[in-house]
């Protein structure tokens, strides 16, 4: 499953990221946000207009956003712990 899917509320774990369909610059911001293969993560919201752009996840103690196709290139696995 890829993280542009994952439903609200949901807890996942990064297991893969396709680093190669993002540009550089969005790959260096989503590592530096702590978005990397092992990483916890949960959707949060996802925005009303535009398709569901943007889609805020919780990461530890922070809430991000980040563009749907940004979260397309994230491969997850769902956890059945609700805590990140």
């Amino acid at each position: 499953m890829t993280l542009d899917v994952l439903p609200i509320g949901k807890t996942a774990r990064i297991v893969a990221v396709d680093w190669a369909a993002l540009v550089p610059e969005e790959a260096r911001r989503l590592r530096a946000l702590g978005l990397e293969e092992g990483a916890r993560v949960a959707v949060a919201h996802r925005g009303v207009l535009g398709g569901g752009d943007p889609i805020a996840l919780a990461v530890g103690r922070m809430t991000i956003a980040v563009r749907r196709a940004h979260a397309a290139a994230i491969d997850v696995e769902l956890l059945e712990r609700v805590d990140i």
